[in-house]
């Protein structure tokens, strides 16, 4: 099973950097785990750039990783606090949610119309 999820994840960046640093690049881009480039959308960057805080900004890791747990079928998780913190403040999922054994779940399909929102903000992976 392992061998399979890490051919899944190939595509999985190796590194994360700052909202902030990938704005400020020409062709933001990151290696991933099977070699190739995952390009951020530069308009994207800077939309979240206006919006979030330049605190947050420069906390924020992206791609905001969303992990697939194949024992819960209709939802992902994310782990990261910046990242919850700025999909509040994007109004993606509600001010009163709070992280759960440092875990949210986030429906599935929030997740793709997140993505469709934002290109290349968000990466799922499986775990």
């Amino acid at each position: 099973m392992n061998l399979e999820i890490s051919k899944i994840n190939r595509d999985a960046v190796t590194e994360r950097r700052s909202l902030t640093d990938l704005a400020a690049m020409d062709q933001p881009a990151l290696a991933t785990k099977g070699g190739g480039e995952y390009r951020f959308n530069k308009e994207t960057l800077h939309l979240l750039r206006t919006i979030l805080p330049a605190d947050l900004s420069r906390h924020l890791r992206l791609p905001v990783l969303c992990y697939f747990d194949s024992s819960v079928g209709d939802s992902c998780f994310i782990t990261d606090s910046y990242a919850f913190e700025a999909l509040k403040i994007l109004g993606e999922i509600n001010q009163m949610r709070e992280m759960a054994d440092d875990r949210m779940w986030i429906g599935k399909t929030i997740v793709f119309a997140i993505i469709r929102k934002y290109p290349s903000v968000i990466q799922i992976v499986m775990r």
